[in-house]
């Protein structure tokens, strides 16, 4: 007896399609803010992610709190956030790594990993944006990162299973659930 097919995640009941695994994805070499080369597997020991591209000058900084708030509280399951610095929107993220690494400590106690400044849009995109911008927000649309802040839930297995807009707050009922469909009961 054939079982039903599972019901679809909820990015893709508003037309958004999901991409599958994407080993790649979490081997995509990568460089901490400290300098040191890495890959997405590394900074998330293959647990799921949130990975937010950062600035310490924009108006939606302060969700550098509620980031490493989500951190601390769903660590214990194999969680983490990601935050990957840029400098595209407004020059918003100007600092050196040591300035980003003192300010984001120092103003909002951030414990979790980060990584060099790069590109998220453009002919100069890292190659891990390049991947993830192919997948739609919760409305269908794919493509550009719109501005800092932008946010993708990565499975442990590397599927891009939600994104979310910059204003879209870390602790936004939708982010949680997104959080807690991928981790452990």
């Amino acid at each position: 007896m054939e079982k039903d097919p599972p019901a679809p995640h909820p990015s893709q009941a508003h037309g958004g399609s999901l991409h599958g695994g994407h080993p790649s994805l979490l081997d995509e070499p990568l460089t901490t803010l400290q300098g040191e080369p890495t890959t997405l597997r590394d900074l998330t020991g293959g647990s799921p992610a949130l990975v937010v591209n950062v600035a310490s000058r924009c108006g939606l900084t302060p969700q550098y709190a509620q980031l490493e708030a989500l951190h601390e509280e769903y660590g214990g399951r194999g969680f983490t956030v990601v935050g990957v610095p840029c400098n595209q929107f407004m020059g918003q993220e100007p600092g050196t790594a040591e300035e980003i690494a003192e300010f984001c400590s120092a103003t909002y106690g951030v414990t979790f990993p980060m990584t060099e400044k790069v590109e998220v849009n453009g002919p100069g995109a890292h190659p891990l944006y390049r991947e993830l911008t192919t997948v739609p927000d919760l409305n269908g649309d794919a493509g550009d990162v719109q501005w800092n802040f932008e946010k993708f839930l990565v499975s442990g297995e590397g599927e891009v299973v939600a994104r979310f807009r910059p204003k879209t707050l870390p602790d936004a009922p939708e982010v949680r659930a997104a959080i807690e469909s991928v981790l452990p009961a």
